[in-house]
């Protein structure tokens, strides 16, 4: 049966943001809160530009690898890095121009992100991985396991902007884009969130449902906070926007190799749900999970309901860490 049409009026979805759900959000205290994370903290050097990346685990297990979307960085997946980390290899990076990580010197591009993935896995000692993107890291995940196919064991994609280019809707964007880089890039860059959109929950809410998020009041104020601290306009924005909007690659997609499981929010404001079907048609092993009630950032949504699918994804391949994995997301569901 085919997902219901999301819901596109972003703000009636921000203002009337119907019935609670028990599964959206952490349900218990965050993992993530009582990490110190400044101990799983590294940088790799890539083409003359330093990557800050996490990295959590035990080297010689199975490995995962988090790769976030446009605007954003490795904090959107909070809630998933500690809970993978206890039985696999985990890294989660800030692509080059997003977060902790320094602008690169020669020009952002799909294939160039895909190349720096590539580059950080060597460094930490990861042969081979799951992949999961989000979004623009959706995009750049598929990259990887067209031009690096034997780093990429298993590819997730959630709410992938990998076919975003071709929506009419998109093309006024990159236009706008073009004509307004410098400038625009001049006020974005480096802009802090006020004090009072931090600490006022329905302005704190409000800023992070205009992201793509169904129901941000329901998600803990913690993360909350989180995401409006770091999560901000950097100097690879307007780049990346422009590197992926003109990158036509659905030629390529026949050309993944390994199993592929796609992961959607019904409700996905920024990139339509229905994007999902055609993905699953061009990518020879590949199967949708649609998440009812879910924006776009799934992973952070409903972590659990996230955790458990990929678990059981990754399970399929049979490897013990996997197993462990699953038996740890069921556990969590008792």
């Amino acid at each position: 049966m085919s997902p219901r049409r999301p819901d596109t009026d972003v703000f009636r979805t921000l203002f009337n943001p119907g019935p609670n759900s028990a599964d959206y959000g952490s349900r218990s205290r965050s993992e993530w809160l009582d990490t110190d994370w400044s101990r799983h903290r590294r940088r790799a050097t890539v083409r003359g530009a330093e990557v800050e990346y996490v990295e959590m685990g035990t080297e010689h297990q199975d490995a995962v690898v988090f790769i976030h979307g446009l605007g954003a960085n490795w904090q959107v997946f909070l809630e998933n890095i500690p809970f993978f980390a206890r039985t696999h290899h985990v890294l989660a990076l800030d692509l080059p121009g997003f977060g902790r990580s320094e602008m690169p010197e020669e020009k952002i591009s799909i294939s160039f992100y895909a190349h720096v993935v590539d580059a950080v896995c060597e460094q930490a000692g990861i042969r081979q991985a799951t992949i999961v993107g989000n979004s623009m890291g959706g995009f750049v995940g598929a990259e990887v396991a067209i031009r690096h196919p034997d780093r990429a064991e298993q590819l997730v994609l959630v709410s992938p902007a990998i076919l975003w280019q071709e929506l009419r809707r998109a093309k006024p964007l990159l236009s706008l884009a073009r004509v307004s880089e410098l400038a625009l890039g001049r006020f974005l860059v480096g802009q802090r969130p006020p004090r009072m959109v931090v600490n006022r929950p329905r302005l704190r809410a409000a800023a992070i449902g205009l992201g793509g998020i169904r129901y941000p009041h329901l998600l803990s104020r913690e993360i909350q906070q989180e995401l409006i601290l770091t999560v901000q306009r950097t100097k690879g924005f307007l780049p990346a926007l422009l590197a992926f909007g003109d990158y036509p690659v659905r030629e390529e997609l026949p050309r993944i190799s390994c199993p592929t499981l796609v992961i959607w929010g019904s409700d996905d404001t920024m990139v339509s749900v229905r994007h999902a079907d055609k993905l699953v048609e061009l990518i020879p092993e590949s199967r949708a999970e649609i998440m009812e009630r879910t924006g776009h950032v799934a992973m952070l949504e409903r972590p659990d309901r996230f955790n458990r699918l990929l678990a059981e994804f990754m399970a399929e391949s049979g490897d013990a860490s996997d197993q462990r994995a699953l038996a740890n997301a069921r556990g969590q569901d008792n």
